[in-house]
């Protein structure tokens, strides 16, 4: 294309998007409310039929626990992001055998791998209202009553829900703690891996790309659901088979052009768009700066301690993508908070609420409330503040796991009802494989350079921020010596026996005395700490009882505030399943940048180098120089599309989710957002607010052309 067809093509790009970005992640609940603007953006299906958790489509929508995937044929075959899938790839990966580099394709059902240990699949199948129940006289109770008596019902709600076998349970809570949802899933515990591209497709342009545009990225992986033959959730086992949901989606090989409808189906992690102007100062003035120094100075440690090519690299590799990610969001989340002047605009929008709450004297509640829950953001920041270091101290994998065993023992002096989230009987199927998983994300050496590095941290701290029985036990007294500090470390690493996972999974049965006998110094360390951190944990919970008094009452102020002006308010992410809408369209971010919708395969050749991450496979590049594109080109463009750009409201857990088109068919899966809309996370602006999809044309192209997943694609219905 000439120059002054490109220059064109962006102006008409960006003079034809839509003045405003659809905000907001709505409940299903919500959807009848703003029906019509479904049907006015360009919804085709009835949009009664996205409330139905256990009809077409949202009974095919599933959470993977931290990402969102859904159901793409009759045989449980689940399709979410690579960089969702990655952990599984990386755990059944060796450096003799990696399959992070040379992809993975089980040929036939019999040649699947399991999943990552921890694994599940969630198919929502109910959701109930429980607010009644969970707020009944709660506002006369102290703070810590308050805490205590809402979490005993939520375990109590829970432990009624989960009596039918198979099932997840789960009570959230919504705009504040105003409001609380039983969430009702069937838990499918056999995972297994089907396919993931090579990392060269999967993680084209890796931390480079991370959050950039343009993007060409094949971010696409399979799971494989699998059930008892009776079809109940069960364990791995040979005998099981493939589960079959009730629906699945039909996958788009004809996609979609600039302008169209989409919507996404799936579980957004958080979002703080409420936060008080306090926690946004504390955020932006302090937490964020500090976690990207600290995030910085963590990868080079693992990098220079696990290098290139080694088994040990494949260990931290989920690690290091995850730090990666986290670093370059923080920097986008400070960038964009400067650049919209989010503190001024947080500032601005509470001057306003007060305004009006104080032009009715009927309101002053919602006054002494704001009030109050500013008093202790400023309180629970200098806390957060105080511990910082001191959980990063003792962050080591082994301290961790000696941590949590020694609690799981305390924990079983008690009734289960009465143990703490996490150490339940219904929590013990994870606890087990987190300790087995620790096998190929542990290696000792690795470990003890990124404890040096906390340690470093720590010891720079003022006394008060410090722990005086942390000190004394790691002999952190006095002038600290590095060598003799070091030689420390490796007596803790020289002593343990918990790098052994039949020793870790022995001491889920032992008692509280076993370890306190106990000669493992990772142990001796979790005893030490254990009197410590229960008093902090106790001081969160009274602080956290305060919250869920004040919370509330601030969020019916935001909620009647919004709605004089004639605004919904929506609740902020929680991890529950949520739908966003809006269209493919590219922008302007800022001044003289244009982005154009859709990226090509041709793209891909022109950011190729051969080398990581740009170093994309020979039979990918040749098929692209023959221009094979096969039935998946979309001629507005000229090429197969890669990824697409669309004004979703999304965030993190958003990964995975389900792009689908006005008629409820698969045409893409989100992946990502754009480096200057990841501030969203805080305050929506219509303007930069942009997400990136990876395209269905681009995933079944490569599963066709490059990686000869026939199998896969006839086993899915595709609709042109």
């Amino acid at each position: 294309m000439r120059k002054t067809q490109v220059v064109a093509a962006l102006l008409a790009c960006v003079a034809s998007a839509p003045l405003a970005a659809k905000e907001g992640m709505f409940t299903p609940g919500q959807l009848p409310e703003i029906a019509e603007d479904l049907k006015e953006t360009g919804l085709e299906i009835d949009p009664e039929t996205l409330t139905d958790l256990t009809g077409f489509p949202m009974g095919a929508i599933v959470s993977l626990g931290g990402c969102s995937a859904s159901f793409v044929s009759p045989e449980g075959l689940v399709v979410t992001n690579h960089h969702c899938a990655r952990g599984s790839v990386q755990y059944n990966s060796t450096a003799e055998n990696n399959y992070l580099e040379n992809g993975f394709l089980a040929k036939a059902k019999g040649d699947e791998l399991p999943a990552a240990p921890g694994s599940r699949i969630y198919v929502t199948t109910e959701i109930t209202d429980v607010t009644a129940r969970m707020r009944d006289g709660v506002d006369a109770l102290s703070a810590t009553e308050r805490y205590d008596t809402l979490e005993q019902r939520m375990k109590d709600i829970t432990a009624e829900c989960e009596q039918d076998a198979g099932s997840r349970c789960q009570v959230a809570s919504f705009y504040g703690g105003a409001e609380y949802t039983l969430i009702k899933r069937l838990e499918v515990r056999d995972v297994r891996l089907v396919y993931a591209p090579a990392d060269s497709i999967g993680k084209y342009g890796g931390d480079i790309d991370n959050w950039m545009w343009p993007r060409h990225t094949g971010d696409f992986a399979f799971y494989r659901a699998y059930v008892a033959p009776d079809g109940s959730a069960a364990d791995y086992s040979e005998d099981n088979v493939p589960y079959q949901p009730e629906h699945h989606l039909k996958v788009s090989a004809a996609g979609l052009d600039d302008g169209d409808f989409v919507m996404a189906a799936g579980y957004p992690g958080s979002t703080q768009r409420y936060a008080t102007l306090a926690e946004v100062e504390n955020t932006f003035s302090w937490s964020y700066p500090t976690y990207v120094t600290l995030v910085n100075d963590w990868i080079d440690t693992i990098e220079e301690a696990a290098p290139e090519g080694s088994d040990a690299r494949v260990k931290y590799e989920s690690l290091l993508a995850s730090l990666n990610n986290f670093e370059k969001n923080t920097r986008g989340q400070l960038e964009g908070a400067r650049r919209v002047g989010l503190v001024d605009r947080r500032r601005e929008r509470e001057e306003a609420l007060a305004a009006w709450i104080a032009a009715d004297p009927s309101r002053a509640n919602y006054g002494e409330a704001i009030s109050g829950l500013v008093a202790l953001t400023e309180e629970s920041a200098t806390a957060a503040k105080k511990a910082f270091w001191y959980n990063f101290a003792t962050r080591p994998a082994l301290l961790s796991a000696a941590q949590r065993l020694y609690r799981l023992s305390q924990e079983r002096l008690k009734p289960d009802a009465q143990r703490e989230p996490g150490y339940q009987d219904r929590d013990m199927t994870f606890f087990a494989q987190g300790l087995q998983a620790l096998d190929r994300r542990y290696e000792a050496s690795v470990d003890k350079a990124q404890w040096l590095l906390f340690l470093d941290t720590y010891l720079e701290e003022p006394a008060e921020n410090r722990v005086a029985v942390f000190d004394n036990a790691l002999g952190l007294t006095g002038d600290v010596d590095a060598a003799a500090l070091s030689a420390k470390l490796d007596s803790y690493y020289a002593g343990t026996t918990l790098d052994d996972s039949e020793t870790r999974l022995a001491l889920m049965d032992a008692s509280p005395a076993d370890f306190e006998a106990s000669e493992d110094p990772f142990i001796q360390l979790a005893v030490a700490l254990y009197e410590y951190e229960r008093e902090q944990e106790a001081e969160a919970e009274e602080r956290a009882g305060r919250a869920q008094a004040l919370r509330p009452a601030y969020m019916e102020a935001i909620t009647q505030w919004q709605r004089s002006q004639g605004l919904s308010t929506y609740p902020d992410a929680n991890s529950t399943l949520r739908v966003t809408y809006g269209n493919v369209m590219g922008g302007s971010p800022k001044d003289g940048m244009a982005y154009l919708p859709f990226t090509t395969l041709e793209g891909i050749l022109e950011k190729d180098t051969g080398e990581d991450p740009f170093n994309a496979p020979a039979k990918q590049l040749q098929e692209i120089r023959e221009k094979d594109y096969g039935p998946y080109a979309l001629g507005s463009i000229g090429s197969v599309p890669v990824n697409f750009l669309s004004d979703l409201d999304s965030t993190g857990g958003n990964s995975g989710s389900a792009t689908l088109n006005a008629r409820a068919e698969l045409v893409g899966l989100l992946f990502d957002g754009t480096f200057e809309s990841v501030n969203s996370d805080w305050d929506f602006d219509p303007r930069t607010t942009r997400t990136i999809h990876v395209d269905t044309r681009y995933m079944l192209w490569v599963m066709d052309k490059v990686d000869g997943a026939e199998g896969l694609i006839e086993e899915m219905d595709i609709v042109e």
